[in-house]
């Protein structure tokens, strides 16, 4: 049987649009309520060394009201770390961070960083915070991921969506079926995210090994036209088709 897929929606740019003017308007906080009830299974957050836009305060008020899990991103820093065991989120999704990045350019290094990484994981996991690393779907960085004993991976999905529809896009899919189908086998959980838009999330709903997808920087876009709701609604039914048609894991 197959999975029922989640659809976790990440509210940082309605922060961003917040601090472009300061004050408190729009509020992610109201945003996540408002993605819940239009079918979200889960908030993601992504709280930045320099605060450029998720802040302190927002995860304080976020673990205070969401009704569904929260997903805090952040960095492997100590400063991050300690903020993680104050406010217990339901999950921590470690990735990569340059203060220079417009957004996160590709996944963690577990392979190289696992030396970095294991206390994090360890002290993260004793705390009953499940720990997931945002990696490249490669083989080296699957095996990695389960040597630390993460709870989950997240597949970078940038450039299978940034790819040329056709034998490149095809080649990067293949890519992330097999990392999908490689971390079932070591126990993984599998999630996938980053650029995700209507166009480009069915192939990748149908892949069955994953759970959960975290789309956030496209839903908040189109909210601009078409409401928050009717975002979140549409592309929850588009995962929720793609998923029907899936064929089950092996």
């Amino acid at each position: 049987m197959i999975k029922p897929i989640r659809l976790g929606v990440n509210i940082d740019h309605v922060a961003t649009i917040r601090n472009a003017r300061g004050g408190h308007h729009p509020d992610p906080v109201r945003a996540a309520r408002i993605a819940i009830a239009a079918g979200a299974d889960g908030i993601t957050a992504h709280l930045r060394e320099d605060r450029r836009h998720i802040s302190d305060d927002d995860i304080a008020a976020l673990v205070a009201t969401c009704t569904v899990p929260l997903n805090l991103e952040m960095a492997a820093t100590a400063e991050m770390l300690q903020i993680a065991l104050r406010f217990k989120p339901h999950a921590v999704c470690l990735v990569p961070e340059r203060r220079e990045e417009r957004t996160t350019e590709g996944g963690l290094d577990a392979a190289g960083g696992a030396s970095h990484l294991r206390p994090f994981v360890d002290e993260l996991t004793g705390q009953g915070i499940a720990v997931t690393l945002f990696i490249e779907p490669a083989p080296s960085q699957v095996e990695a991921a389960a040597a630390l004993a993460a709870h989950a991976v997240e597949f970078h999905t940038g450039r299978y969506c940034h790819a040329a529809a056709g034998e490149a896009r095809a080649a990067e899919l293949a890519r992330i079926t097999a990392a999908a189908q490689q971390g079932r086998r070591l126990g993984l959980e599998c999630h996938a995210g980053h650029g995700l838009t209507y166009e480009s999330v069915a192939p990748i709903a149908r892949i069955a090994e994953i759970v959960e997808l975290n789309i956030g920087h496209f839903l908040i876009g189109e909210a601009v036209f078409d409401g928050l709701a009717a975002t979140v609604a549409c592309m929850r039914a588009l995962m929720s088709e793609a998923r029907a048609s899936a064929d089950p894991a092996p």
